[in-house]
């Protein structure tokens, strides 16, 4: 197996079709068919679903597709690491951030690393926890945004902050909300037995609140829907189709309008512990050590300055 015909392989799966993929990549149709034919060999799997409107990839095609993709990263990032050595670091970064975090921090770490890292490509991803965690393993992130909630095992961690979950509830007396309408506190008991809306399970803050509630002996959330994503789950909200238990920061802007309302849990409260993550075993190029250090330094100063609202350093 050649780092040729990983490429060639990635250049299939993006456009469908030899054709196009050998015009992508600059070589013969058939020196590009040769190469698959021997790499299917060397695997002894099959590669590709070939049909009249062009090719699919295989089970053993979808699993290559993510090993090759790391490999090339890889690859992509030591070259860039030794060029940088007596210049400064450039290349392209990798950032997996969650739905829930996107709005505190995705535009303020793309600013700063715009400002103070010029030369550093920057590509923020937003996906589910869970998705993220599979992506850094297999190698097609830099680093992620996570949480601490148990599963975060052979990664490198670091705790950044802690971020305080609020019970967030239509601003208008409904049939779904009339629980908590004229409240400011709840127990988390009163929270669990809301109609809730929470992301599916195992993502976000779905294991937090479920091990909450396990080891405080209480029953489990009652949950109406599972939503992970953050625009459906907003307008759930503002439907009153139900409440939900997040931090606030996803939902501000709805939160300032009055449309939404935010109310607090009583002591010892609820709260999820924010890191920043890389993968244990791949070494990160010189660019990516710099990303990292800098989204540590910026998550703690937008703590520090109340920019991202309801947290506290570690």
């Amino acid at each position: 197996m050649t780092l040729k015909q990983l490429t060639y392989f990635l250049a299939i799966a993006h456009e469908g079709s030899f054709l196009k993929a050998a015009q992508k990549v600059f070589v013969a149709q058939s020196a590009l068919s040769h190469q698959m034919a021997l790499l299917e060999d060397e695997l002894a799997a099959s590669l590709f679903d070939r049909t009249k409107r062009g090719v699919t990839l295989t089970p053993a095609g979808e699993l290559l597709q993510a090993h090759a993709r790391a490999v090339l990263r890889q690859v992509d990032d030591a070259k860039t690491s030794i060029a940088s050595l007596s210049d400064t670091p450039e290349g392209r970064v990798i950032v997996g951030i969650p739905h829930s975090v996107s709005n505190a921090l995705a535009l303020p770490l793309f600013q700063s690393i715009r400002l103070s890292l010029p030369k550093i490509e920057l590509e923020l991803t937003e996906e589910l926890t869970g998705n993220l965690i599979r992506q850094l393993h297999g190698g097609q992130l830099h680093m992620a945004v996570l949480f601490e909630d148990g599963t975060l095992e052979d990664l490198d961690v670091v705790p950044l902050v802690l971020e305080r979950l609020s019970v967030i509830v239509p601003a208008t007396v409904g049939s779904q909300s009339w629980v908590a309408a004229k409240r400011r506190t709840l127990s988390l008991q009163e929270a669990l037995a809301l109609p809730l809306i929470l992301p599916a399970a195992p993502h976000g803050v779905r294991p937090i609140i479920e091990r909450a509630a396990s080891q405080a002996s209480l029953s489990a959330p009652n949950v109406v829907a599972d939503i992970s994503s953050i625009s459906i789950l907003r307008t759930a909200l503002l439907a009153d189709m139900g409440c939900t238990l997040l931090p606030v920061m996803p939902l501000m802007s709805d939160i300032k309008s009055g449309a939404l309302r935010a109310l607090a849990l009583k002591a010892p409260g609820l709260s999820r512990t924010v890191c920043l993550c890389r993968s244990a075993h791949n070494p990160p190029s010189a660019a990516a050590k710099l990303v990292w250090q800098a989204t540590m330094a910026l998550v703690k100063q937008l703590s520090a300055d109340g920019r991202w609202v309801d947290t506290a350093l570690v």
